[in-house]
């Protein structure tokens, strides 16, 4: 989908490499991971929980232009949906090369919406 795929976590190497080595579901990924120790990256993006040090679960798609155009935060106790944030960066990408909107509940495939001033608040 040109895009790319990075996992970013509070955590060390060492533990990274410890959760690749004994995660069945870690061990399948084929991206990388990234240490952020320092907690540079997280407060950038303002996903680290100040109090645990750790970051929040949470997926931030970035344009080309280096530009945060989503950012998504799931509790704790809540997996990310990757079906989402895939229909999410089509829908960004359908959107940057059409030009078009992209209603709720839309999918690949589906028609997005033209935009027209004239219409707000007459649907």
């Amino acid at each position: 989908m040109n895009a790319e795929v990075l996992a970013i976590s509070t955590d060390s190497v060492y533990a990274h490499k410890v959760f690749t080595e004994t995660s069945p579901s870690a061990a399948k990924v084929n991206f990388p991971l990234v240490s952020d120790r320092t907690q540079v990256i997280t407060r950038a993006y303002r996903v680290l929980n100040e109090k645990t040090g750790a970051a929040l679960r949470a997926t931030v798609i970035i344009d080309p232009d280096g530009v945060i155009v989503s950012r998504l935060v799931n509790p704790l106790e809540v997996g990310r949906n990757v079906y989402e944030i895939l229909r999410l960066l089509q829908g960004i990408q359908y959107g940057r090369s059409t030009g078009e909107g992209v209603p709720a509940n839309w999918l690949p495939g589906q028609p997005g919406l033209k935009r027209n001033p004239t219409m707000i608040g007459k649907i």
